[in-house]
C-alpha cells in the first residue's frame, strides 16, 4: 500500500476543493480574503430519542493537523499525474509550485466556540478567515474532525446526564468505523465517559486505560478441563488488586457470582480488597439487585457492578427506573444499588447509533472586494437552508435565574450589552420574534474566541480536564426541558435586527439581480 501519510495529510480532502482552488488560481482571486462559517443545522435525532443540544469537540485535533499539513512533494506528484478525460493535465505547474510554496493554513486566521461548550443549530462554532484558495481547501478535513466529534461528545454528553453522576466507561474501540475510534475516544472523553478501554488513545489523552476480561477467558478453561472457578482464580492471582470478574458467561446467578464470591473472599484474607463483577447479558436490572444483595450478603457492600451490552442513554434510564421500581421487592434499598453501578458504553456511544452524523457544513460568508468585506449570502427553497451572512459574533444570553436563554448572532461590530433593548428574530420566519429589556438579561457571555492568527497558535488550548467543566456548567445552565432525553424543549439561536435586516436585504437583491425575465 502507498504511505499513509498522503492520505493523512493536506490531500484529506475533497477531489472538487482542488479543483476549485485552481480555478480560483486562474481567476486571479486565490489570495483575495474571504471568511467561511462553520455550523450544523439540527441536533441528533434518534429515532426514540433526540437531542436538545450538543458539545463541541474536535477543534484541538484539528489545529494539530493543520499545523503539520503542507504540500511535500509525494502530494504534488500524485496531483501532478492526474490527467483530464482528454489526457491533459489535471492541475497546471503554475498551480502546483503555488501549492509547493503556499499551499499550507500559516496564513489562516481563526475564531471557535471552545470545545466542551454547549453549542446549537445554526450558530457558527468555527469561523474561518484567509485567502480564498486555502481556506476552500481546509473544508473537507475541518468537517470530517468538527462534525464527528461533535457528535460523539453529544453522545456521551447525554449518557452522562442518563447515568446521573456514575462511572462512564467508553468501550467502542473494536465496533468503531477504523481509526475513527480514536477520534471517537477523544471526543467521548469530553462528552462524559471517564475513561476509555481504547489504551493508545487513553495514553495521548492522559488517561489511564480500563478494562475487564473477555468470556474466551473463561472458555479457555473451561475447554481445557478447568472450571469458571479456575479461570477467576487465575485472574485474581496475576490481578489481585484490580480484580473485576465477567460473571455470565454460564449462569449469572448460579454460577457466575458465588464463583466470584469465593475468589473475593480468598483475596479478602490474603488483604486484597476486589473491585466487582460485570454483567453482559440478560435482564441487566434484576441482575444487579441480585448481584448487590449477594455481594451485599457476602460483605462486599462497596464493590462496583459494572454493565454492558447494548447500553445508550435510553437503556440506562431504564435500568435505573426499573432497579427503582423492583429493588425494594427483594428487600434493596434501589439508590444503594443505583450508587454502585459502573457504565460500559460500546457500540451506541462510538458509533452514535441512530444518528451516524451531524450535519454540519462549511460556507462562505463574505469576501473582501474592491478594499472591503462584502458579505455573501446562499438562498435555497428550504429557508432553513438560506445562509446568515456576513462577519459575525455569537452571544450566549442568561436570565436571572443564571440559565441560557438564547444564543444571539450578530454582525461582528455590535455589543447586545450597549442595547436598552434587544430584539431576537427567529433566523427564517418574520413573524416570530421578541423584544428583551437590557435588565431582563443578568449576563451576556461572547462565545467565539480567536485561536490562529495568520496560522499562529494565539491562545491555549484546553484540557480535557478544563473541556468536561465547561461542558457540566453549560449543560447545568440549560433549562431542564432542553436537557430532557425525549422530545426536548427547544432552545432559541435568533438574529439580532441588524443581521436580520442585512439578510433580508441581500436576498431581495439576489432575487432582483437574477430574476428571470
Amino acid at each position: 500500500m502507498k504511505s499513509n501519510s498522503v492520505a493523512d495529510g493536506i490531500l484529506f480532502t475533497d477531489q472538487y476543493q482542488l479543483t476549485m482552488a485552481q480555478l480560483y488560481f486562474r481567476a486571479g482571486i486565490h489570495e483575495r480574503p474571504a471568511q467561511f462559517d462553520h455550523f450544523f443545522r439540527s441536533y441528533p435525532d434518534y429515532g426514540k430519542h433526540q437531542a436538545g443540544y450538543c458539545v463541541n469537540a474536535g477543534l484541538g485535533t484539528l489545529i494539530e493537523w493543520m499545523q503539520r499539513a503542507r504540500f511535500r512533494d509525494d502530494d504534488l506528484a500524485y496531483l501532478k499525474a492526474q490527467k483530464t478525460r482528454a489526457g491533459q493535465p489535471l492541475f497546471g505547474t503554475d498551480f502546483l509550485d503555488w501549492l509547493k510554496r503556499y499551499g499550507n493554513f500559516d496564513a489562516i486566521t481563526l475564531r471557535a466556540i471552545p470545545e466542551g461548550h454547549v453549542v446549537h443549530p445554526l450558530a457558527p462554532l468555527t469561523v474561518v478567515e484567509g485567502p480564498l484558495a486555502i481556506a476552500q481547501l481546509l473544508e473537507s478535513a475541518l468537517l470530517n474532525q468538527l462534525n464527528f466529534q461533535t457528535l460523539i461528545a453529544t453522545k456521551a454528553a447525554r449518557i452522562r446526564e442518563s447515568s446521573q453522576g456514575r462511572t462512564v466507561l467508553e468501550f467502542g474501540l473494536r465496533r468503531a468505523q477504523d481509526r475513527g475510534a480514536n477520534a471517537g475516544t477523544r471526543a467521548a472523553l469530553i462528552g462524559g465517559a471517564d475513561f476509555s478501554s481504547n489504551v493508545g488513545m487513553s495514553h495521548v489523552l492522559g488517561f489511564p486505560p480500563k478494562g475487564t476480561h473477555a468470556h474466551s477467558m473463561v472458555q479457555a478453561f473451561i475447554a481445557m478441563g478447568g472450571s469458571e472457578l479456575d479461570a477467576f482464580r487465575a485472574y485474581a492471582e496475576v490481578y489481585p488488586d484490580d480484580c473485576l470478574l465477567l460473571v455470565d458467561t454460564i449462569n449469572t446467578l448460579e454460577s457466575g457470582l458465588p464463583n466470584a464470591i469465593k475468589v473475593f473472599e480468598e483475596l479478602r484474607r490474603k488483604g486484597h480488597t476486589p473491585i466487582g463483577v460485570r454483567l453482559d447479558s440478560g435482564d441487566l436490572a434484576y441482575l444487579s439487585i441480585q448481584a448487590a444483595k449477594m455481594l451485599d450478603q457476602a460483605g462486599f457492600p462497596n464493590t462496583s457492578i459494572v454493565l454492558s451490552n447494548q447500553l445508550d442513554e435510553l437503556v440506562i434510564w431504564q435500568i435505573t427506573a426499573q432497579i427503582r421500581d423492583e429493588a425494594p421487592r427483594y428487600g434493596m434499598d434501589p439508590e444503594s444499588v443505583i450508587a454502585r453501578l459502573v457504565y460500559g458504553v460500546g457500540t451506541n456511544l462510538i458509533t452514535s447509533h441512530g444518528h451516524p452524523a451531524l450535519d454540519g457544513v462549511y460556507k462562505l460568508v463574505s469576501v473582501e472586494h474592491d478594499g472591503r468585506w462584502v458579505p455573501a449570502i446562499k438562498i435555497s427553497e428550504t429557508p432553513a437552508k438560506t445562509l446568515n451572512p456576513g462577519n459575525k459574533a455569537v452571544w450566549r444570553l442568561y436570565d436571572h435565574r443564571g440559565l441560557a436563554i438564547a444564543d444571539l448572532l450578530c454582525l461582528y461590530e455590535e455589543n447586545p450589552r450597549q442595547l436598552e433593548w434587544l430584539t431576537l428574530r427567529h433566523p427564517t420566519d418574520h413573524t416570530k420574534f421578541r423584544s428583551l429589556r437590557s435588565n431582563e438579561i443578568s449576563s451576556f457571555e461572547p462565545l467565539l474566541v480567536e485561536v490562529l492568527r495568520e496560522g499562529r497558535l494565539v491562545c491555549e488550548l484546553p484540557t480535557i480536564e478544563e473541556m468536561r467543566a465547561i461542558r457540566q456548567r453549560d449543560i447545568e445552565r440549560l433549562d431542564a426541558g432542553v436537557r430532557r432525553l425525549i422530545n426536548p424543549h427547544t432552545y432559541h439561536v435568533s438574529l439580532s435586527q441588524k443581521l436580520w435586516d442585512l439578510k433580508q436585504a441581500l436576498i431581495e437583491e439576489a432575487r432582483t439581480q437574477h430574476a428571470i425575465h
